[in-house]
């Protein structure tokens, strides 16, 4: 068992999440920075869709009833008294294990050798934020099964390279029609606002104007689509996105950039690059 003494800011349990039910109106959810997810879980030799701990923002205690294996991949930030990032570690019984605020990036992700057993929901352990789907965001005094290790651990440390230039490749459409000037959206920076959560990050900067009025019929969304209402600041949808929207979308973020998106905290700046 994994009890939760303090969540930090934030903190779920997420894995892959529930593909192949957007038809039905059920978001796919899961880790917001799936590779991290995956590295964590492959550190302790947990299948990579295996369920692990979301931290938002670090600050989180946790303390483990029995001695496990462990591996803290993501946002980097101290953590002790044992353990540290990207590399897989044991944790004694009874051990307190503290997260402080990451030095850059937003989400943290905690895997444990044999992935957090709480009851799936339409076959995924995920907590959705916007269909409240899945086990409630943690809180202090909540306790967490810890399943049965099934693979090896066969990796010691895995190197990552820190973020780097804050970036989003950006392919334009299908509704880049809708704006009088849909470049405008590499024109300069945007601001990450505090109004950012796991459904989106919404941007402040310049204007997108439109050009055609009244609203689109509501329309399948993807990940890293950029919807844009008519405040003209664009909202770019992260993993608990609805599954259709009415504002036009004036282009969608490379997947390969979406693990960038999952990371950027309010205040930074960012820019869009077709």
């Amino acid at each position: 068992m994994i009890e939760i003494l303090s969540p930090g800011p934030y903190a779920t349990v997420q894995d892959l999440g529930r593909p192949g039910y957007a038809h039905l109106g059920v978001p796919c959810s899961g880790a917001a920075d799936v590779p991290s997810l995956r590295l964590a879980n492959r550190l302790v030799g947990n299948a990579e869709g295996a369920a692990a701990l979301e931290l938002t923002f670090g600050g989180a205690r946790l303390r483990f009833a029995r001695g496990a294996w462990v591996a803290v991949t993501g946002a980097d930030c101290p953590v002790g008294p044992v353990g540290g990032m990207n590399a897989p570690f044991w944790v004694p019984e009874g051990t307190e294990v503290r997260f402080g605020t990451p030095r850059e990036g937003l989400r943290t992700y905690v895997a444990v050798r044999g992935g957090v057993a709480v009851e799936p929901t339409l076959g995924s352990r995920s907590t959705d934020s916007l269909a409240g789907l899945g086990p409630a965001p943690l809180s202090a005094g909540t306790v967490l099964p810890v399943g049965v290790a099934q693979g090896e651990i066969t990796v010691d440390v895995a190197p990552v390279a820190a973020l780097g230039r804050r970036v989003l490749r950006v392919l334009l459409g299908p509704r880049d029609d809708w704006f009088a000037r849909p470049g405008d959206l590499f024109a300069e920076p945007y601001e990450v606002t505090q109004d950012s959560n796991r459904v989106g990050v919404r941007m402040r900067g310049r204007e997108l104007k439109r050009v055609r009025e009244g609203e689109l019929p509501s329309e399948g969304m993807v990940v890293g689509a950029i919807q844009v209402p008519p405040s003209g600041q664009p909202i770019v949808f992260l993993a608990d996105h609805p599954p259709t929207g009415g504002y036009p979308v004036v282009g969608v973020v490379r997947g390969a950039d979406l693990p960038l998106l999952a990371q950027l905290r309010p205040g930074e700046q960012v820019r869009f690059s077709p």
